[in-house]
This record gives structure tokens, C-alpha cells and sequence, in this order.
């Protein structure tokens, strides 16, 4: 029976939904994609990841153990997708959308094959996207389009996403603006005996109520907190628990609104009640860090810089063994789950340079273990836009030991 039933679909139901970005936007996108490809003479850009598929398109997927793609050839372009969500890519993607069903094993693969034969376009050169595919779906791939070279175009497409438009960065804007928010949510929900759980949904409710008065167009989703007391303090990605906040405790608040697949943060090192002195001082010597971690950001000066002049801090207080991780990163569409800007990350290793349009955060983290004076993780977050003579700090919710002891 399986014989009969289709193996593509055109589902255009209902209209198209109003974009987070305009027309002129998504052609710059699309158009400097092209560039990209014609430089290196791809014929078809086959975009499988969630950021990319995003970025040039506005539609972000819901996997759930499918495959998704944004196709983009020299004078077309489409996303690809199943059944199961019917219209709904079709009426976010800017552009064309076909669906593929379940009914045929490998449909996903033949779909994208066969409307490019359709259309007419002559298959050499396949840009992919090598740091996120699999393997066993890029030797599908090849196999579908033998005579085809396919090439790795993930680079190239990083690089371009690193560097904000206008349009983007009003949304980063708004993000910062919302997660400042999120974390006054969170800050008027700590107290003794409440859970961290409980506090994290005061702070995800917040900024989602927010996220949708300001864009009432959007889709909401994935937006959250990690809020974390005591030992849970120790990792930055530490999911909330259901412990309970008591009198003396390091807090971690982690605000996390999300626009569009665009990601924004705010992250706070909180106490709930007076820090003993050698919580206090290492508080300090975090707050430190952070603030010339602020000052170094500008055009013209390279990631590896930033920290390596930010290790000497750590190295006079004899603490740069209690670092755990680099010193900040890029934004715009990446999430917890996906996405990832890894040439902007203020690293040793990384000497890319800051230009104008990029946004970056400072967040140094230092993390003390159990059992030892001051246990506990220290770490603040502020989220900049590198300008064309400095850099602007988006992020509102104050920092340090004067602003953030709760006190019952």
C-alpha cells in the first residue's frame, strides 16, 4: 500500500506568519550566502542545521528524530520538511517550503533530490555544513547525488552570522532587555525555604509574558532559567533543583529569554544573607575580572588577548586554576541545544578580532569546591555590541556584593 501514498507534498495552508526580520533583511542573508557559494563554486547550499536553517530562512524546527534543510541554489531557495508539522514551515519560511512524508524510507533524502531535478538546477558542487552533519545522513548525501562534490561551507556561514545587522541586534536589545526582567523575577523570589525550581519559574514566566507583549507575532518557546543555590553553584549549566534556599546561601541567577532563536542572557552571583570573608572575596576578585573584562572589549583587539590579559588578574590572586571556562562568546541564533558561533569565543586559542556589528559577552566564572572556604561558583554576564570606537553594554541588572546580597 506504502506504494501509493505521496512522497511530497506542497502544504501552503493558511498565510504567511508576519517575520521576526524584514524582506530587505533576509535578502541580505540569502544574498550573501550566494556569494559565499559562488566563491566557491557551489551550486546548491544543502543547510541542515537548526542555526543555519534559522538564519537564512527565519523557520526554526522541531527535530524530534527528523531531517530538516534549507535549500539555497543561485535564483531559489526552500525549506524542507515532514509531514507531521503540515503548514506551519511553510507559513515561517521566508521563501518556498516542500514536505516530505513518512511513508517511504529515505524520503527526506529523495525529496530534496527530486525537487532540485524538477527545478531544473544542475547538481556539481553541494555546500554542507561537515561540524554539524552526520555522517551516515552526508553519506546519503553522496550517494543521492553521485556525481556531485560535497563541500564543507560551515565556516564561511559562521563567519557571516558573526557579524550583526541592525536588525539584529534590536532584537539582542530587546533580549538583554527582557532577561534584566527576568532576573528582577527571580531576585524578588528568593528567600529561605523556597526551592530553586520555584524561583527559576518566576523568572521564565516574567520574561515569556514579556517576550510575547513586545513580539506579538512570535513563537514562544524555549525560554528559561537556571537558578541554582549552594554545591549547584559550581557548574554554569546547571539545571534548578529541588532544593531549598537557606540563610547563608551562594545563589547563581542564569536568564534566559529566547526571540526567534535568538539567545540573550543575564547571569548573577547572588547570596541569601550575609557572605562569610572569604565568600566576600572572592565575589570581589570575580567582580574585578568582570569589570576589566568590560573594558577590554573594543574593535581591533583579539579574543585570545582578552583572556590571557584576563588570566594575569586571575594569576595575582593565585585563582586561575579555579576558572571554568572561556571568558564570554558570540550571540544571535544558538541555544542550549543547538548552535554555536565558535570562532568568537573569548579563548586562549581563538584570535579572532573584534570588529563593529559583533556581540559578545563577558562572564567570568571562578568555582571553589566543596569543602573548601568560599565553596561555591562566582560568575557575572553582561552582553555587548562591539562599536566602531568602543562597545555598548546592553545588559542593565546591576553586578557585585553592594546590589546583590538578599537580606531577609
Amino acid at each position: 500500500m506504502s506504494a501509493d501514498l505521496e512522497r511530497l507534498k506542497i502544504i501552503h495552508n493558511g498565510s504567511k506568519e508576519k517575520r521576526t526580520f524584514s524582506d530587505a533583511e533576509m535578502e541580505r542573508r540569502v544574498a550573501t550566502l550566494r556569494k559565499i557559494m559562488a566563491d566557491d563554486g557551489v551550486d546548491v547550499a544543502l543547510l541542515t542545521s537548526y542555526h543555519n536553517v534559522k538564519y537564512y530562512s527565519d523557520f526554526l524546527y522541531t527535530s524530534f528524530g527528523r531531517n530538516y534543510a534549507y535549500v539555497v541554489t543561485a535564483d531559489d531557495a526552500f525549506t524542507v520538511s515532514a509531514n507531521i508539522d503540515a503548514g506551519m514551515p511553510w507559513r515561517r519560511t521566508y521563501g518556498d517550503n516542500v514536505v516530505y512524508t513518512d511513508w517511504h524510507r529515505d524520503n527526506y533524502v529523495h525529496v530534496i533530490r527530486e525537487t532540485l531535478r524538477s527545478r531544473g538546477v544542475a547538481v556539481r558542487r553541494i555546500g554542507v555544513e561537515d561540524d554539524t552533519l552526520p555522517l551516515q545522513l552526508r553519506d546519503k548525501f553522496q550517494a543521492a547525488f553521485s556525481d556531485a562534490t560535497l563541500t564543507d561551507i560551515s565556516q564561511a556561514t559562521m563567519k557571516q552570522r558573526m557579524v550583526k545587522s541592525p536588525e539584529e541586534i534590536e532584537v539582542i536589545k530587546h533580549g538583554a532587555r527582557i532577561a534584566d526582567l527576568g532576573g528582577e523575577a527571580v531576585r524578588g523570589a528568593v528567600a529561605a525555604g523556597v526551592t530553586e525550581y520555584e524561583v527559576a519559574l518566576a523568572g521564565t514566566e516574567a520574561m515569556v509574558h514579556e517576550i510575547a507583549r513586545t513580539f506579538p507575532d512570535s513563537e514562544i518557546r524555549d525560554t528559561w532559567v537556571w537558578f541554582q543555590s549552594g554545591i549547584n553553584t559550581d557548574g554554569a549549566h546547571n539545571w534548578p533543583t529541588t532544593r531549598t534556599l537557606r540563610d547563608g546561601d551562594i545563589l547563581s541567577l542564569n536568564c534566559f529569554p529566547m526571540t526567534s532563536g535568538y539567545y540573550t542572557a543575564l547571569e548573577r552571583t547572588l547570596f541569601l544573607g550575609e557572605p562569610d570573608a572569604r565568600s566576600l572575596e572572592l565575589w570581589n576578585v570575580n567582580v574585578e575580572a568582570h569589570r576589566r573584562g568590560l573594558e577590554l572589549i573594543r574593535p581591533g583587539v583579539s579574543c585570545g588577548e582578552i583572556a590571557r590579559t584576563l588570566n594575569e588578574l586571575y594569576v595575582s590572586h593565585d585563582l586561575l586554576a579555579n576558572r571554568t571556562f572561556g571568558y564570554g562568546h558570540s550571540f544571535g541564533v544558538l541555544s542550549h541545544y543547538y548552535g554555536r558561533e565558535a570562532g568568537l569565543e573569548l579563548r586562549e586559542d581563538i584570535e579572532t578580532v573584534l570588529e563593529p556589528g559583533m556581540v559578545v559577552s563577558m562572564e567570568p566564572m571562578i568555582m571553589v569546591p566543596e569543602g573548601e572556604p568560599g565553596a561555591g561558583g562566582y560568575r557575572e554576564h553582561d552582553i555587548l555590541v562591539v562599536t566602531e570606537d568602543g562597545a555598548e553594554n546592553i545588559t542593565g541588572f546591576p553586578f557585585g556584593p553592594e546590589h546583590n546580597i538578599i537580606r531577609g
